[in-house]
């Protein structure tokens, strides 16, 4: 009996343990379901990707628009000896060029064969040449023998592979065009072979990561001066043919491109750009912008041109720029570059060779695979490169011997990084950019008419829309804490997505409003002390999801150029057509202040950001009044930083606006807001670290300089990073 009261006690305290941790577990949930409000929502509740709908949403009206110009354009002979083609093909080659960065000259090559290689049949060089001074590309000239007279050749450009034409699956078809007569000089990409631009010694390896981290990585700070990375692949390609040209062998009248995947991106830009091109062949590439981002979006750095879309540039552009010069479009039907878009873009294409009375010069090869070569479009390119180079013989394919990557190796180590050093594209582009920045820093000279016109070019560069007031928020529902209410909204964002909010009421609201921006979004509220701190003070604080935030993330869409967790594919989407996320952001922040300036009749509302969401809110409260008062939370010092520093924090990647430093900084938006009231607590580099005291000052000095022509310097404080342990102390004098 003792036994079974014993075992019985137990048996309850079992039950009452469990059902208390049933109920901590609960709380623990329901606290966290609080927060959440499209999850509650049938209509909302799949809307996992509302920044790629929006972003490619707009992608597609420019897309249109370009079709219907190109449908209007059906004649070669018009304005006398001009024809509409004609015209339209010089204004999109400049076009591209603008939107590349173009170079203003040809420096020395400096070439130099560091080995040379006996095979059967052929010979290779191994060269180092310099695209631009000190920035030096390692390629290999595959010389067949027995040359009779200058020869066709071809320059081949390699997909994204990290040993780039070393790997065997490119050496088929490389050593089989040599096999059949043809010079071929293959070069290593940026970030493939022997030029990884992040190698790290002690690993043998990139600290970015694969072929497209690579690349990706610097193309943001290549494009914060209105530039695109690809202007570098064009131009270590156009060196080449240079370099081809110089030699005896080679025939200059007789020159081809070729490539697959991104060295089909490769073959496309350069053979579009360079008039020397007699025939191409990209592969596992071409596709169209409609296409691509119907399926899997905009790939890589390289593949995305600063506004290209807004300029009207598409995949068609770069083949009926060659019209009516020999191309042949390879393309494999289960290819993750659309196939629909392939066939779509070569019809386009045709009519064009049509126009011009060669429609037979554009070609087309398919076959059923996924991404990549089958034997079939391989005979294929070396049938049509036998034909358009004027090089007969048999298209059959060879088995050939592979070179080891040994054998191919240029430089001692194996890396420039460590042999030869030099320049990397971002050792360049801090260059390019010193001289914007140098032109910034005079501009501020005059720092009345700088800062007036500062928030008119942020908007342009930043793709900033002016919010609808029009729309009505939807309550979603109330909880009651302890010491306040917490409502749930959402209301319509600028696209067709919608931006959730919890709305924070104290019983004893002090009639002062406050929007808070969290990097995590909305659901960072429970446990978040700034917040109560605020709250409990009687301020009534609205936090919400922003795009890229809370349940407005990322979501699907990563792409081959997500970087620590953050989908550059996304931004590359916006620079396309000349938005950025951080634009879009800001709108959103000034409809939801204006919302609550209708719904408690105040005039102004104060806003605190922290870490990546600074910017945003900087943005917000220099194109709109209606934000009154700023607080930034360990915000990154300014783009300049993100240039100058061969690393930084991906985190930041959404904040950046392309084009940016051709006319402002962040500190210039900053500056702007004098005399609105400005806490900066914590200022970080662009890794997100504790800024050194010199380069704080050099950014934001003229802040300074500007609150003090305001007669404002005490609205304006910049305090330390061990200020933000306390949160009381942290806003008490910016809230007074």
């Amino acid at each position: 009996m003792i036994k079974k009261l014993i075992s019985l006690r137990y048996k309850y305290l079992y039950l009452f343990l469990f059902n208390i941790f049933f109920l901590c577990a609960n709380h623990s949930v329901i606290a966290q379901d609080n927060t959440s409000i499209l999850n509650s929502w049938l209509q909302y509740r799949d809307a996992r990707n509302p920044l790629y709908h929006h972003l490619t949403g707009e992608a597609y009206k420019l897309i249109d628009l370009r079709e219907k110009e190109v449908s209007h354009i059906e004649t070669a002979e018009e304005f006398e000896t001009m024809g509409q083609w004609q015209k339209r093909q010089k204004e999109i080659k400049k076009t591209i060029w603008n939107t590349l960065g173009s170079f203003s000259e040809k420096t020395p090559l400096n070439a130099r064969i560091t080995s040379t290689i006996k095979k059967d049949g052929y010979r290779v060089e191994n060269i180092i040449y310099e695209s631009l001074p000190d920035f030096y590309v390692t390629s290999s000239l595959f010389i067949p023998d027995n040359l009779q007279k200058p020869s066709p050749a071809i320059l081949f450009c390699t997909g994204h592979s990290g040993i780039a034409y070393r790997r065997p699956y490119y050496q088929l078809p490389l050593i089989n065009l040599v096999k059949k007569g043809f010079i071929v000089l293959a070069f290593d990409p940026i970030g493939q072979g022997e030029r990884l631009q992040y190698f790290d010694p002690n690993t043998g390896a990139s600290i970015i990561g694969g072929s497209t981290k690579e690349h990706s990585y610097p193309s943001v700070q290549v494009s914060l001066i209105g530039q695109s990375i690809a202007r570098y692949f064009i131009w270590d390609g156009i060196r080449g043919i240079d370099y081809l040209v110089s030699r005896k062998e080679v025939d200059p009248g007789r020159i081809g491109v070729h490539g697959l995947s991104g060295g089909g991106t490769q073959t496309s830009y350069i053979s579009a750009l360079d008039d020397r091109v007699v025939a191409a062949a990209p592969a596992g590439y071409i596709t169209s912008f409609r296409r691509l981002m119907e399926s899997i979006g905009v790939q890589d750095g390289e593949q995305n041109f600063y506004h290209g879309i807004l300029k009207g540039i598409d995949h068609a552009d770069f083949i009926e720029l060659r019209a009516p010069k020999p191309t042949l479009i390879m393309a494999t039907t289960r290819d993750f570059f659309s196939i629909q878009g392939a066939r779509e873009t070569y019809k386009e294409a045709k009519h064009v060779y049509g126009i011009f009375g060669k429609p037979e010069n554009l070609e087309k090869v398919e076959d059923d695979l996924g991404h990549g070569y089958t034997k079939k479009t391989r005979e294929a390119m070396y049938a049509f490169f036998q034909k358009n180079l004027r090089n007969p013989g048999s298209s059959k394919e060879e088995e050939v011997e592979y070179l080891s990557e040994k054998e191919l190796q240029k430089t001692s180590t194996g890396q420039l990084s460590t042999s030869l050093k030099g320049e990397t594209v971002f050792s360049l582009n801090r260059k390019e950019a010193g001289k914007d920045l140098r032109e910034l820093i005079d501009s501020r000279g005059n720092l009345k008419q700088h800062l007036q016109m500062v928030p008119a070019k942020a908007k342009l560069l930043s793709g900033y829309r002016e919010p609808s007031l029009s729309d009505k928020p939807v309550f979603s529902g109330r909880f009651q804490e302890n010491g306040y209410f917490m409502e749930k909204y959402f209301v319509k964002g600028e696209g067709e997505y919608v931006l959730p909010y919890l709305l924070l009421i104290p019983e004893k609201p002090n009639k002062k409003l406050v929007i808070y921006l969290h990097p995590k979004g909305k659901g960072i509220v429970t446990g978040n002390k700034e917040i109560h701190s605020l709250v409990e003070k009687g301020f009534t604080v609205l936090v919400p999801d922003l795009l890229g935030t809370g349940e407005l993330g990322e979501g699907d869409f990563s792409g081959d150029a997500s970087i620590n967790g953050v989908s550059y594919n996304l931004l590359y989407t916006a620079m396309q057509i000349g938005r950025s996320i951080v634009g879009i952001q800001a709108s959103d922040i000034i409809k939801l202040s204006r919302i609550l300036v209708q719904k408690y009749g105040v005039t102004n509302i104060w806003g605190i950001a922290r870490e990546e969401m600074s910017p945003a809110l900087l943005y917000a409260a220099a194109f709109d009044s209606v934000i009154s008062r700023v607080a930034l939370v360990k915000p990154y010092s300014s783009y300049r930083s993100v240039v100058e520093e061969r690393f930084y924090d991906s985190r930041f990647v959404f904040s950046l606006v392309p084009g940016a430093l051709t006319a402002y900084d962040l500190p210039d938006i900053a500056a702007s807001l004098a005399p609105k009231k400005l806490l900066v607590a914590g200022i970080t580099d662009a890794n997100g670290q504790p800024i050194k005291k010199e380069e704080q000052k050099s950014d934001w000095e003229i802040v300074r300089n500007a609150y003090r022509s305001k007669k404002s310097e005490g609205t304006f404080k910049i305090l330390s990073d061990s200020a933000i342990k306390d949160a009381d102390a942290l806003f008490k004098e910016w809230l007074k």
